[in-house]
């Protein structure tokens, strides 16, 4: 993977395209407009037999600069980087930054790509993919483009990890039909990743997703509880909800996701260090992020009754999540 930085900071992974498949798709397209000069080029001369030959050479040269070189330029254009041959290998062109390439880009690479590739039959473009590290020929470098794969391996979907188990169940009548659909993926997407967040942004990010949730259902996160097992718990609602409906009631108390029989989180899924105790305000604080004996977990309240699965002992198979209840 390359990690490319956008004009707003955001690092972008993304597979830079190798020689084997930058060269294949080069090889495509020349077989596509050297068929096309050809064809072009044999009209012209059924058709100007009559002119002289030095009108017979100067259209001989205005149709290899259009075809040969502008035919190029004007595909990758309108096309946003992707040409015959890249779209056969699922490759595409894009700026330094990621973004999609201009016609000054187009145009650079294609002036360039006539003397290392057409001019030399690609012996520049490959010793300059070689060496370069993320496989760049000349006019990428000058253009400011990487040529980057589209197609990739779908990865597994990340594992969404249940609330602690006093939370389960908690939101059975929380009305979730105002809730759209880009929200819950931005959820699951967090849930899935929010170990290898800096714990600071991570509470900050569970923090606003909790409190958009909450806007749309109506009903606030109840005091004291982390804003990321809020977020699971009404995830695992959703999926309850979407299970029983597609399976019946059997299915989604056994082995729908997210339901009774799933397989709990590590120990420390949803604590909240000691950077993200720092981050919230006080009030939350003295519910979430004491500076306890045990670690930094947040206590229960003397009066308050442990739950029924102890903290730090496994119950049916499945990890403690750390978590007690709230006051």
């Amino acid at each position: 993977m390359s990690e490319l930085v956008t004009g707003e900071a955001v690092a972008l992974e993304l597979r830079p395209a190798r020689l084997p498949s930058r060269a294949l798709s080069v090889l495509l397209d020349l077989v596509v407009v050297v068929a096309a000069y050809v064809a072009v080029s044999i009209a012209l001369v059924a058709s100007t037999a009559s002119l002289d030959d030095a009108a017979q050479t100067a259209l001989s040269i205005a149709t290899f600069v259009l075809l040969l070189v502008g035919g190029p330029i004007a595909v990758e254009t309108l096309s946003h980087g992707r040409s015959l041959g890249k779209m056969a290998c699922g490759l595409r062109v894009v700026r330094d930054d990621g973004g999609p390439i201009r016609f000054r880009h187009a145009l650079v690479r294609g002036l360039i790509g006539v003397i290392e590739i057409l001019m030399t039959f690609g012996v520049v473009a490959c010793i300059a993919s070689l060496v370069s590290a993320r496989g760049r020929r000349i006019g990428d470098v000058f253009a400011g483009t990487l040529v980057v794969r589209e197609r990739v391996p779908v990865a597994r979907a990340g594992f969404v990890p249940p609330p602690p188990p006093w939370l389960a169940g908690r939101f059975s009548g929380l009305d979730l039909s105002a809730v759209p659909d880009d929200l819950w993926l931005a959820v699951r997407q967090y849930l899935t990743r929010m170990r290898q967040l800096d714990p600071q942004v991570g509470w900050a990010m569970a923090e606003r997703l909790a409190g958009d949730l909450a806007a749309r259902t109506g009903a606030p996160a109840p005091q004291g509880v982390p804003p990321a097992a809020y977020l699971a718990a009404v995830m695992q609602e959703r999926q309850a909800r979407e299970a029983r409906r597609a399976f019946g009631n059997d299915a989604a108390a056994g082995g729908a996701p997210g339901g009774a029989g799933a397989v709990a989180a590590t120990p420390s899924a949803y604590e909240p260090s000691a950077a993200q105790a720092s981050a919230v305000s006080p009030s939350a604080a003295a519910h979430v992020g004491g500076a306890a004996s045990d670690g930094g977990r947040p206590e229960a309240p003397a009066a308050e009754a442990r739950p029924a699965v102890p903290r730090d002992s496994p119950s049916e198979g499945r990890p403690a999540t750390g978590f007690v209840p709230p006051a």
